[in-house]
């Protein structure tokens, strides 16, 4: 039967990158997808929507959504590593839309808060959403601007103590269910990237509401929304950090948003391997299991070869980081490879499942509707080059 978590880690990798204490965290993380989340996935997708508060409750009781956080607010203060670790645990999780509905409360809608927000707006908002009490979402995408965010048309306009907002947010994922949302709008009518700010909306803010909530092929457990503001006005001391910077602000947040995928694909790209390999070993044809096909070894093969070359680079950037070194070249470079490697996988993996692989029942499935948002969600492929170029100076 199929087990991601009784996979061993390579005694090398843990040696080099991974000590006890690391080792101790991956087994807390990995008993609580194993227990409390997958068991649930079915039910979950099948009301295309997860009980948020009620698992990130939990995992706020466990310490799971403030790993690198400051402990003054809640978080557990460690390292890039440890980070990795919980990331890579989430990649268990047999439903990427959950896996992605963690991942915006923990690297998506907090980061600039914890790095730029006030006193008051972290005690306010960050304290709950890393205990759990509050569920979280980011909004950026709007109807006509996606991965161009200069193209942002939603206005919040300073009237004296507060800002009035007026506009539109599309594909904001936790939108349903979010207490409050970390909102990028536009301050200034001036050209360039200082015309921009982040905002905390709170869900109760009158004139903001949730219009719609979005009917999606995979990430099913996962609600998606769309969101709309009529004058909202939410007080001043709600801007995070300095008017005019929130574009800078999300760009350093994409990084971690970005960063944050990448363990969690190259985890599920495994888990999705060998699920196939369980599967083609018991499927007899023309006499042979399946797994006897050199075609189809060589295939697994590939694709693992592919996978230790996103996990060794997504290492290199833990590396960089930790170091203090802008990864933004590497990052990039990471998301690009990972979208392709998720849509490779669940592809190839379903075709050698067969009609099987076809029949919603069946995990492969989901994974294969799933992982096509690998190449959208985050910053699209072709965005990621379009960066990787410019940083490469043509």
């Amino acid at each position: 039967m199929f087990r991601a978590e009784a996979r061993i880690m390579p005694r090398e990798e843990r040696t080099m990158y991974f000590n006890e204490d690391h080792d101790a965290l991956r087994a807390t993380v990995s008993r609580f997808v194993s227990r409390e989340l997958n068991p649930r996935l079915d039910e979950w997708e099948a009301a295309a929507q997860a009980p948020l508060h009620d698992i990130f409750k939990q995992m706020g009781d466990l310490g799971f959504l403030g790993i690198r956080y400051d402990p003054a607010w809640g978080g557990q203060g460690l390292d890039y590593w440890f980070d990795t670790v919980f990331l890579e645990e989430l990649g268990h999780i047999q439903g990427v839309g959950l896996q992605g509905a963690i991942a915006d409360q923990t690297h998506m809608a907090t980061p600039a808060l914890h790095e730029f927000g006030s006193d008051h707006l972290k005690e306010t908002w960050l304290r709950p959403a890393l205990s759990g009490d509050m569920v979280a979402a980011i909004a950026v995408t709007e109807p006509d601007a996606g991965s161009d965010v200069s193209a942002l048309k939603t206005r919040a306009r300073k009237d004296g103590d507060a800002y009035v907002i007026n506009g539109s947010k599309r594909f904001i994922t936790n939108g349903v269910q979010a207490d409050f949302i970390v909102l990028l709008a536009r301050t200034s009518d001036e050209p360039g990237y200082h015309a921009f700010s982040l905002l905390v909306v709170p869900k109760d803010t009158p004139g903001f509401s949730v219009s719609k909530k979005l009917d999606k092929v995979g990430w099913r457990c996962s609600d998606t929304a769309e969101l709309f503001f009529d004058e909202a006005r939410v007080p001043a001391e709600n801007l995070i950090g300095r008017e005019g910077e929130g574009f800078i602000y999300q760009m350093k947040q994409f990084q971690h948003e970005r960063f944050a995928a990448l363990p969690m694909t190259y985890v599920a790209a495994r888990d999705m391997i060998d699920l196939t390999v369980d599967y083609i070993r018991q499927r007899t044809v023309f006499g042979k299991p399946l797994i006897t096909r050199q075609v189809l070894r060589h295939r697994l093969v590939d694709w693992l070869t592919d996978i230790e070359c996103l996990k060794q680079l997504t290492y290199h950037i833990v590396r960089l980081k930790t170091a203090g070194t802008d990864a933004t070249r590497e990052i990039s470079m990471a998301k690009l490879m990972s979208g392709g490697l998720a849509r490779r996988v669940s592809d190839g993996c379903l075709q050698m499942f067969g009609g099987m692989g076809y029949k919603n029942e069946t995990l492969i499935s989901r994974y294969w509707r799933d992982s096509r948002a690998a190449s959208i969600a985050g910053g699209a492929d072709e965005v990621m080059s379009d960066v990787i170029a410019r940083l490469e100076g043509f």
